[in-house]
């Protein structure tokens, strides 16, 4: 299109966008126009005056006429384009070449796409590069992780595609750098395929160059879009689970090529696999989400591997496989289970939990008025008077469950207490059904309520009852609290031989953000909210509005040796505290990272009533995979109450597994300590969304006053950046009455006053 556009107009389209359109006729501009005005006026009038044609003639071919006269009159009163140049040999022209892994593959014409990018740009030999030499002083630099200059004559060791980070932003900052306090800089020639995986603040960049008028002219390298090829993207995966719990890990999956192909999907532990599943690749579409379930074991940092195998003549093998850290921790989560009458559903939640060595749940059933039996209580002291009465009492714990109690049981403060524990606290509230449980104890209008993920009726129906069969939702069929098979064939059989459930409570709607696991159905056709779940603050609260559970262990249907009760029960339970926040909490920005880059760190810290604390000392201290350690103090983020960063940075070549522990003192005494794992080493991000990201580099053109070009077409980039404004620039005066479609036009017009007379017979 460049080369049509330079044909017809004899100038590129930089030269007509960067420069000003003007007239220099041969004398004084009033006897030009006079002239010419004289000109058009007589040879239209020509035709006007002629009696012997019709009138609708006499209009067409004056204007025929007049146009084709007007057109010459334009010429001759010497239309030009002014235009800015750049002062040749006086100024600079930065070409950076991208030398990152990804730059390696080769799409680029049957060569890799570094390969390609040298055939053009390579110092002093490149076909581009000389001509850019012609009128500029041209410094060549390559960059991935950093920018280093490439020397002349090609001396040094040859460029290979062998960084494992693209940082643009990086790039473009050093650039400038490195060439102040020479000759001006007139452009920059950004040679990549656009994989700008840094995160370097690359807009503030842009703004820069455009306030210093220098262009970004951009030079894209690779396939837009592969032939044939399977990607794994980032997996959806918690940071952090307790030993021996079930876990769904959610891999998206693309693929170019491979539609109605049967892929396997394979998650392994440190090199043993735990999971599996197989996914059919769509024929219509490119992407599709696979869960996959499995089982967490050994205590401690695990590094997850996801993965597809290499499928037949892929053009990208590295995309296969994504990591992930997950911390897999082995403690005893407390949690209190409170209910307000005897009934069978306490007896079978204990049962479920029996050999449940990671959860210490505590019961509280009221007996009688002011009478409570507490079971697996720590001590004689613990819930002695009861259900808690203060903030720091209930904050002990990470979950509460709480069954069949009215509202009317809790003060105002205790009902305030009990949306604080999910909302600033952080814990994992659960409200079962019963006799007094939701809208029929008196909770509608509560505190609780706004907690509650579900939307209560106004007004109670005490003769409300209906059995509905559990059915998962398709979010229920990816959760890890409702996968009961391995399979999802498996998982779908178990629900559907399951019996019904008793519900007191018509809920038939959960609150906009809310995710509904599980819906009851009624052989009346109504839909019950069974599961819901949503985060409320900085915790979460869940809704399982059923009477008796206990009948999935108890009913005549179920085998005795059947462990859906038990299963469900535990993993729910298990999520439910999963994320709770400790008064200390410290959280990588990234937990995968490259040596020598830094990490930064955010900790929140409070107190024992979990209210931020801003005069803390906060420590992080780092030890690395050598065990040596050192320690970097965190400081207090001003605009937001108890919350402190700091930054912590990997040496270059030491990979491995670094411990963070932030500790956090306040006059003296310990508030807390937190623990976190970042692994170093090489997280592949070159190969992540590795086909060519036109739109970023068409951008950075753009946004600069530059151009953006195909490695293909690029043949006319020199004559583009010479049409400049910064640096030394001269003003430039283009010629333009000898454009061919000045011609061209003359002759359409002339020919269309000829062709007209000919149809209408008068020739």
């Amino acid at each position: 299109m460049d080369q049509l556009f330079t044909f017809l107009f004899k100038y590129r389209p930089a030269a007509f966008a960067r420069g000003t359109l003007g007239f220099e006729p041969p004398g004084p501009w009033w006897l030009a126009a006079t002239i010419g005005a004289a000109a058009v006026i007589l040879g239209a009038t020509f035709y006007l005056r002629s009696a012997r044609l019709a009138t609708r003639d006499r209009l067409v071919l004056a204007g025929l006429r007049a146009a084709a006269l007007a057109v010459l009159v334009a010429c001759l009163s010497g239309p030009v384009l002014l235009v800015a140049t750049a002062v040749p040999q006086r100024n600079l022209v930065a070409v950076l070449i991208d030398d990152s892994r990804s730059m390696g593959i080769r799409d680029a014409a049957d060569r890799s796409r570094l390969d390609a990018a040298l055939e053009a740009f390579a110092p002093e030999t490149g076909r581009l590069t000389r001509r850019l030499a012609e009128r500029f002083q041209v410094r060549t630099f390559r960059f991935s992780e950093a920018l280093a200059a490439l020397p002349a004559g090609g001396g040094g060791a040859p460029l290979a595609p062998s960084g494992r980070q693209t940082d643009l932003a990086g790039a473009l900052v050093a650039a400038r750098e490195r060439l102040e306090g020479g000759a001006p800089l007139a452009g920059v020639v950004l040679v990549s395929d656009g994989g700008d995986n840094a995160d370097g603040g690359l807009t503030d960049v842009l703004l820069r160059y455009r306030a210093a008028g220098v262009p970004v002219h951009t030079v894209g390298v690779g396939a837009e879009r592969f032939a044939r090829d399977v990607a794994v993207e980032p997996a959806a995966l918690p940071e952090r689970a307790l030993r021996h719990s079930r876990l769904v890990v959610e891999v998206r999956l693309r693929h170019r090529g491979f539609g109605g192909v049967t892929v396997p999907v394979i998650v392994e532990d440190e090199g043993a696999i735990v999971g599996r599943t197989d996914v059919r690749l769509p024929r219509t579409g490119d992407a599709v989400t696979a869960s996959i379930g499995f089982t967490v074991g050994t205590a401690g940092p695990r590094r997850l591997r996801i993965h597809v195998p290499v499928q037949r003549d892929e053009q990208v093998a590295e995309n296969n496989a994504r990591e992930a850290l997950l911390v897999v921790e082995d403690r005893l989560e407390p949690i209190l289970y409170f209910e307000g009458e005897p009934r069978f559903e306490v007896k079978f939640v204990r049962r479920a939990l029996t050999d449940e060595r990671q959860l210490r749940v505590v019961t509280l059933q009221r007996t009688a008025d002011d009478k409570f039996l507490r079971l697996d209580v720590a001590d004689s002291t613990e819930l002695v008077a009861g259900f808690p009465r203060t903030r720091q009492e209930l904050f002990r714990y990470r979950g509460l469950v709480l069954g069949s109690v009215e509202a009317s049981f809790f003060t105002r403060d205790q009902l305030r207490m009990l949306a604080d524990f999910v909302r600033v606290r952080g814990g994992g509230l659960l409200v079962l059904g019963g006799r007094h449980a939701y809208t029929a104890g008196g909770y509608a209008g509560t505190a609780l309520a706004d907690a509650l993920p579900v939307v209560l009726p106004r007004e109670a129906d005490t003769t409300y009852f209906r059995e509905a069969r559990a059915r998962p939702t398709p979010a229920g069929r990816r959760h890890p609290v409702t996968r009961l098979g391995g399979s999802d064939e498996e998982d779908a059989a178990r629900w559907d031989s399951l019996p019904p459930l008793g519900m007191a409570h018509p809920i038939e709607g959960a609150k906009p953000g809310a995710a509904v696991l599980l819906t009851g159905e009624t052989d009346r056709g109504e839909s019950l909210v069974m599961l819901a779940a949503h985060r409320y603050g900085r915790g979460r609260a869940v809704a399982f509005p059923v009477l008796d559970s206990w009948m999935w262990q108890m009913h005549a249907s179920i085998p005795v040796e059947d462990q859906t009760h038990e299963r469900l029960w535990r993993q729910l339970l298990r999520w439910l505290v999963s994320d709770v926040p400790e008064p200390v909490t410290v959280r990588p920005s990234a937990t995968l990272v490259l040596p020598g880059r830094g990490v930064p760190l955010v900790a929140d810290v409070t107190d024992s009533a979990y209210v931020a604390l801003n005069g803390a000392e906060v420590v992080a201290t780092v030890r690395g995979a050598d065990g040596t350690t050192t320690t970097q103090p965190l400081t207090w983020a001003v605009e937001r109450d108890g919350e402190y960063r700091g930054t912590i940075t990997p040496p270059a070549g030491g990979e491995g597994l670094y411990e963070v522990t932030v500790d956090a003192r306040a006059h003296g005494r310990l508030l807390g300590t937190s623990r976190a794992y970042v692994q170093a080493g090489d997280p592949r991000l070159e190969f992540a969304n590795a086909e060519r990201r036109t739109a970023l580099l068409e951008r950075l053109a753009e946004e600069t006053g530059g151009r953006a070009y195909d490695i293909a077409a690029a043949d006319g980039l020199p004559d583009d950046v010479r049409f400049t404004a910064a640096g030394a620039t001269s003003r430039e005066r283009l010629d333009l009455w000898d454009m061919p479609a000045v011609l061209l036009v003359l002759l359409a017009l002339i020919g269309a006053e000829w062709s007209y007379r000919r149809v209408r017979g008068l020739a």
